[in-house]
């Protein structure tokens, strides 16, 4: 254990010691000293305090100087009473500062009574109480703030979770000096009763068992007693002040020994002046010089150690300073650059759905995005950029929202005590439970609790968890705006990596004839219809082909995907079973032909809106129909007509499949069970 944390651990065992064991009155002259020298300390670093968490420990710390002192009390009362000697320092307290007048010494004691605990201890535990109470009232806006400049991109994440600790911090400092400052009004109370028990039982012990009379008797412990008042109340009156300086004017990461040893000694030179004071105190006072010199001695010491290190953390920290310089600073004027960047995936929640990224709370949303990455890298042939994960007060507590490019494409929520249960189609009463919907596929289901989630099960509902009903949302958007992601910076990464196994290819493709813009283009379009570009050797062994050909990248894209007719074909057949498909008409197919139009930029479907709207409710009920029959509806055509086809109905059905003949492996077996047909 550290020698800083021992310190403290032996300092409140020695307080019990006091409360229990006599002390000799040389170690009271000590520990009085050492009492006036902490309320010294604690004082001056009030006083060279910016705000009030530079002191965080400081509600701690009142109560164990509090004790302590009280702990001074107990001893020096149980010496008084007993040998009716409590040291030199009280004696001097008793004689020499009040003259050797008992009645002036109470009145003086009196003052310092009053002053503490009407004035200061008063207006501190006022200020105690409406500074917690304030502070958490401003709580929700302080927040509010935060969340507002980290969406407009004014802090980054780690900068706004300083501030978050910070505002917890300040909430909880001041929470704790309203009951702190009850300790300082309980002690000016305890002064004043432990000063009447011991004039009172004083004069009985005098008189009664040492036999002195009672002017004798009231002179010697009176002294005594108002010697005693005067050295514990004066450090008490300058905790009160501290006190007061504080919360004028939360908890900490470390533990308490380190926090207290740590910011008591944050200010060297003040270690200087409590030890001159100390110093001088035994210069000018009859306070045996042995004390005051021996602790004014350890406190300069102490002081120029403290100094010593100061300046080489210093040095240091200049050093450090001198290799950034040339960084980029986040808060300068020229950096503002930078709040133009958009992430290109987000994901938003609101502080009910904190847990599930907090890894303290058992939450792994971290770790299931890193795997959604891989999953989609393996599936789509992609590298999905970075997820920004945060929360965002603006939202519901059990909310959150996905962005893609800064716009919101999806939105959902959570109940993090529950279960999501989907039917298997026949529903069962005896499952209850609040209704919603499966965000991902749009499915009817339910939110159940615990005690649900196993009879659940047995009658055939699908249960998931919160994170993977978030987990697959996140997929299946990321999945289908995967074509937006992709942008040129992507495709040159793509390009880059295929690059190093395929150069020759590589150089027949781009820069000539095709660049990466109208590759990215290519890609793009195959992603938009959920086709993989993972088999990127075959995709440029097309582009190679064709790139010459057309500038038309919407056919080279027709030609890339009957060249990646194996993969689509595996796509949606299953090994073993046919394709059951929906085919176009040859009447269909001819007028979509003869509404195409050839331009020098690429072709394009140019159909009566009426004549489109025909085509697209007759392909919308065969889809509708295989889907009651538990079919996946496959839209199957010519390909001179298949991209065409898919400009059509695109915007209507956006999930529907459109195959071209020449995309079919030979070995798939297809069996038409519908045909797209008008009148």
């Amino acid at each position: 254990m550290a020698i800083k944390e021992l310190s403290v651990l032996l300092g409140v065992i020695l307080i019990v010691i006091m409360l229990i064991i006599p002390l000799p009155t040389l170690m009271l002259d000590f520990l009085i000293i050492i009492n006036i020298s902490i309320a010294l300390i604690i004082i001056l670093v009030a006083m060279n305090t910016k705000e009030p968490l530079q002191f965080s420990i400081f509600p701690t710390l009142l109560l164990l100087v509090t004790l302590f002192r009280l702990g001074l009390n107990v001893s020096t009362t149980r010496a008084i009473l007993g040998d009716g000697d409590a040291g030199n320092v009280i004696e001097t307290f008793g004689s020499f500062v009040v003259g050797g007048n008992a009645l002036v010494g109470f009145v003086v004691f009196l003052i310092l009574i009053i002053i503490q605990f009407i004035v200061i201890t008063k207006g501190a535990e006022r200020v105690s109480e409406v500074g917690a109470r304030f502070t958490l009232d401003a709580m929700p806006g302080k927040q509010m703030s935060i969340d507002a400049d980290l969406n407009a991109g004014m802090i980054s994440d780690i900068e706004a979770k300083e501030r978050r600790e910070k505002i917890e911090k300040e909430a909880d400092f001041y929470g704790a000096m309203d009951g702190a400052s009850k300790f300082v009004k309980g002690d000016a109370i305890a002064g004043i009763v432990i000063v009447i028990i011991n004039i009172l039982f004083g004069l009985i012990i005098g008189m009664m068992q040492l036999g002195l009379g009672l002017g004798e008797a009231a002179s010697k412990f009176t002294l005594l007693t108002v010697g005693d008042g005067l050295v514990s109340q004066i450090p008490a009156l300058l905790i009160s002040t501290a006190t007061g300086i504080i919360v004028t004017r939360a908890a900490s990461d470390g533990n308490l020994g380190h926090d207290i040893t740590k910011q008591l000694t944050a200010y060297p030179m003040m270690m200087y002046v409590a030890g001159g004071t100390i110093f001088l105190l035994g210069i000018v006072t009859p306070i045996t010089p042995f004390v005051t010199f021996t602790i004014a001695g350890i406190l300069i010491f102490f002081g120029w150690k403290l100094s010593k290190s100061a300046k080489a953390t210093v040095q240091l920290e200049e050093a450090a300073t001198e290799e950034t310089d040339n960084k980029e600073d986040l808060r300068s004027p020229e950096s503002v650059i930078n709040l133009l960047q958009i992430d290109p995936v987000e994901f938003e929640f609101g502080y009910g759905l904190i847990p599930l990224a907090d890894a303290n709370q058992g939450g792994d949303l971290l770790d299931r995005v890193v795997m959604i990455r891989r999953q989609l890298a393996l599936e789509l042939g992609m590298l999905v950029p970075v997820i920004r994960i945060r929360d965002n007060i603006q939202l519901q507590p059990n909310e959150y929202t996905i962005k893609i490019k800064g716009n919101e494409i999806a939105k959902g929520e959570l109940l993090l005590d529950h279960y999501m249960a989907m039917s298997p189609g026949i529903e069962d009463e005896s499952i209850v439970g609040i209704d919603t919907y499966e965000p991902a596929f749009g499915l009817p289901a339910l939110w159940i609790g615990e005690d649900m989630k196993e009879q659940a099960e047995l009658s055939g509902y699908t249960v998931v968890d919160p994170p993977s009903v978030v987990s697959t949302h996140l997929t299946e958007v990321i999945k289908k705006h995967a074509h937006e992601l992709l942008g040129r910076q992507e495709t040159k990464q793509l390009v880059d990596h295929l690059k190093e196994s395929y150069p020759t290819l590589v150089e027949d493709v781009t820069p000539n004839p095709l660049s990466i813009g109208e590759i990215q283009k290519v890609l793009a379009n195959l992603l938009k219809e959920n086709v993989s570009i993972r088999n990127l050797p075959i995709i440029f062994e097309t582009l190679a082909d064709y790139g010459q050909m057309t500038k038309d990248m919407d056919l080279v894209t027709e030609y890339v995907r009957q060249a990646l007719a194996r993969q689509i074909s595996k796509q949606f057949a299953s090994p073993g079973e046919p394709l059951y498909v929906v085919t176009i008409s040859g009447g269909i197919e001819k007028r979509i032909a003869d509404a195409v139009q050839q331009t020098e930029h690429g072709n394009y479907l140019a159909m009566d809106p009426n004549e489109s709207q025909i085509i697209i409710e007759a392909a919308s009920q065969e889809v509708e129909r295989l889907s009651q029959m538990g079919q996946i509806p496959i839209l199957l055509c010519s390909p001179a007509v298949r991209m065409y086809v898919r400009q059509l109905i695109e915007r209507y059905l956006p999930n529907v499949p459109i195959l071209s003949y020449n995309e079919l492996d030979s070995t798939i077996e297809v069996q038409s069970i519908g045909v797209v047909n008008v009148e």
